[in-house]
């Protein structure tokens, strides 16, 4: 019994250092297994310039990829994403664990505020970092990519376009990001606390409430990803007023012309579906690596 009530207690007594490794681990777990569905992902969400890049779902886009391009091709650019995932989810976790506890979340009243913060927070800190690998990485998806190597391709969009280049979608992910962990944190710990009210480490239980925290974070933000999509993809647009939209609330407005309430929640099935798994991943691998990293201090 000794061990689970150490476990209750590591957010608060533990150090960042323990926090931020655990996080490293677990985001380079989650983001090495669930890569091949975010470059299927990526693949659809491209504007495509050949017929050959144009997939009809998921089981399409995996059999055409994996059949014309070799099952190699829906892990191209995994290596940008270790590269970053260690370090942005280490700053991550640990910024996350230390707002929390700055912000009372470890004591009684007011944590859902404490946990909303601590996770905004987090994600201001770990997106600025991990915002040019997800460039690289993304560079290195997309159909017929010329980059097979992630410092290839960093030398070469560094070269031709500059350091504002890793940094174009920041704002935008910023913008949609902050909401969605401020969602994602406070969900998992109430779920954690309904599903797991002695606070005994329980594998299971991080699985499940993280997959909710997942689910329900994408599902409410979204409409913010519906327009983060338009303005992202307006340079490969063919309709005017889509190439001129200027920012997100043209985004919002135009989708609201356009496609009424039921455009905001465009794609919202293939978004949940694919946090859930992943969320449900990051937590169980963050958790546990808390833990194990833990008993061997």
């Amino acid at each position: 019994m000794a061990e689970e009530l150490d476990y209750e207690a590591l957010p608060s007594d533990t150090s960042t250092g323990v926090n931020m490794l655990a996080g490293a681990l677990a985001g380079i777990t989650e983001h090495a297994v669930m890569f091949p569905i975010d470059s299927i992902k990526t693949r659809m969400q491209v504007f495509a310039t050949s017929p050959a890049a144009v997939y009809t779902g998921i089981g399409n886009a995996f059999t055409r990829i994996s059949s014309t391009e070799g099952m190699r091709a829906l892990w191209r650019g995994v290596s940008s994403v270790i590269l970053g995932a260690g370090p942005a989810h280490a700053v991550h976790f640990g910024m996350y664990e230390a707002m929390k506890e700055l912000a009372g979340g470890n004591a009684a009243g007011h944590q859902w505020l404490a946990t909303s913060l601590a996770g905004a927070s987090a994600t201001i800190a770990s997106d600025a970092l991990m915002n040019p690998f997800d460039v690289i990485k993304q560079r290195m998806q997309v159909h017929q990519s010329e980059f097979r190597s992630v410092f290839t391709a960093l030398r070469v969009v560094y070269r031709t376009e500059g350091l504002a280049a890793f940094y174009v979608s920041y704002p935008t992910t910023l913008t949609m990001s902050v909401p969605f962990t401020a969602v994602q944190f406070t969900v998992y710990e109430h779920m954690k606390k309904l599903l797991n009210p002695s606070g005994d480490y329980s594998p299971i239980t991080h699985m499940i409430a993280g997959g909710m925290a997942g689910g329900v974070a994408a599902g409410v933000t979204t409409p913010l990803d519906v327009a983060k999509t338009l303005l992202q993809t307006r340079g490969s647009s063919h309709d005017s007023e889509i190439r001129r939209v200027g920012g997100m609330l043209d985004a919002l407005r135009i989708i609201w012309r356009r496609d009424g309430i039921r455009g905001f929640g465009r794609g919202m099935s293939p978004r949940v579906l694919t946090h859930m798994p992943s969320n449900a991943l990051c937590w169980l691998s963050y958790e546990f690596f808390k833990v194990a990293i833990r008993e061997q201090s």
